[in-house]
């Protein structure tokens, strides 16, 4: 009985040792929020996986309650690049912009204005839209390659920068041949020479536009010459009606 109760003892005299070690804690408290690093490392194994979702979650996550850990620029540009490998184009674009914005001078810059170059011409679905998101991709490619032309990104930006031509030279012709169906010759001709005037270097658009342009000129005089002929005759009828 004297054994048990001097074991009894030794248990109480060690108790607020042992809560001090954190042995109470560790059974009684929630645990404690993931670091930088196991974050980091969550968003790279989501990666690995393809489950772009959750490691723009870790990503995200890592930035909003580490910001200044030696992980967090990393995790800037890897978001950015989990939702454009989710083809989450608009979200991409502007987490690239946030990256340029903050870290100007750094070395992933040239990467970065290639996939925001590529993730606008990704929000242009089909040649009825507005073409704003290829006008921005234009002007991106255009940075990369007069800022950082020795880089690798180089030469495939250049080679978006005749794409997106073309891309825009076509959607002037698409908007002219809509105005040529409906019978507006004169907004026609304007869209077609518009293609004349700034797309020499699209040949197969500007060869387009100037046939359809002189076919729209003649229907535009002929329509003008009609409308002026019924006019005259419609004068003509009013007199001799109120005569």
């Amino acid at each position: 009985m004297r054994k048990q109760n001097l074991i009894l003892i030794f248990i109480l005299t060690l108790m607020p040792t042992l809560s001090g070690c954190g042995i109470i804690d560790y059974f009684y408290l929630p645990p404690g929020e993931d670091t930088a690093q196991e974050l980091f490392e969550a968003g790279n194994d989501a990666m690995r996986e393809k489950n772009y979702v959750a490691a723009a979650s870790y990503y995200s996550k890592l930035k909003e309650d580490h910001p200044f850990s030696p992980n967090a620029l990393a995790a800037e540009l890897a978001l950015a690049d989990a939702y454009f490998l989710d083809e989450e184009w608009a979200a991409a674009v502007e987490t690239y912009k946030d990256f340029e914005n903050m870290h100007p001078r750094h070395e992933a810059i040239p990467y970065v204005l290639h996939k925001i170059g590529i993730a606008n011409m990704k929000l242009y679905p089909s040649i009825d839209r507005a073409t704003q998101p290829v006008q921005d991709a234009y002007s991106y490619f255009q940075r990369l390659v007069e800022t950082y032309p020795d880089t690798e990104y180089a030469k495939d930006a250049a080679n978006k920068m005749v794409e997106a031509r073309a891309m825009l030279a076509k959607h002037e012709l698409y908007v002219g041949d809509f105005y040529f169906r409906m019978g507006q010759y004169a907004s026609a001709l304007s869209r077609y020479r518009e293609v004349e005037t700034n797309y020499r270097d699209v040949p197969e658009a500007y060869d387009y536009a100037v046939n359809q342009s002189k076919i729209a000129f003649i229907k535009h005089r002929e329509k003008r010459s009609s409308q002026k002929q019924e006019k005259r005759e419609g004068s003509w009828k009013e007199m001799f009606d109120w005569l």
